[in-house]
């Protein structure tokens, strides 16, 4: 298990939320001095699908999920201070049971 980011220091936060699926995820976008976005939220207990634009690593900070990128038949674990990568222009779900919170840093 990696080191679990607690902090991020140095950014601008859009104060406005970005809020999905009905609320079951709420987000954050941050912008580090560099130009770099990420996004900080969390996840309820849901199964949902998203869709990339950008590559994405998917870090968790506390809780769990469960990830399944298109195109494959297994579901993977996440825990906090594990991360997952996600293609671009590519689909993945995602089933939570107790609130994950993560940070999304995009590529």
């Amino acid at each position: 298990m990696s080191n679990i980011t607690t902090t991020i220091d140095g950014v601008s936060v859009k104060t406005e939320a970005s809020v999905f699926f009905d609320g079951k995820c709420v987000s954050h976008q941050l912008t580090l001095p560099d130009g770099t976005r990420k996004s900080v939220g969390v996840i309820l207990p849901a199964t949902l699908t998203f869709n990339t634009g950008a590559p994405e690593i998917m870090e968790c900070v506390a809780g769990s999920c469960e990830y399944k990128l298109a195109g494959t038949e297994a579901w993977l674990k996440s825990v906090a201070g594990e991360k997952f990568s996600v293609p671009g222009n590519a689909r993945f779900e995602i089933r939570v049971t107790d609130a994950y919170h993560y940070i999304c840093h995009f590529g």
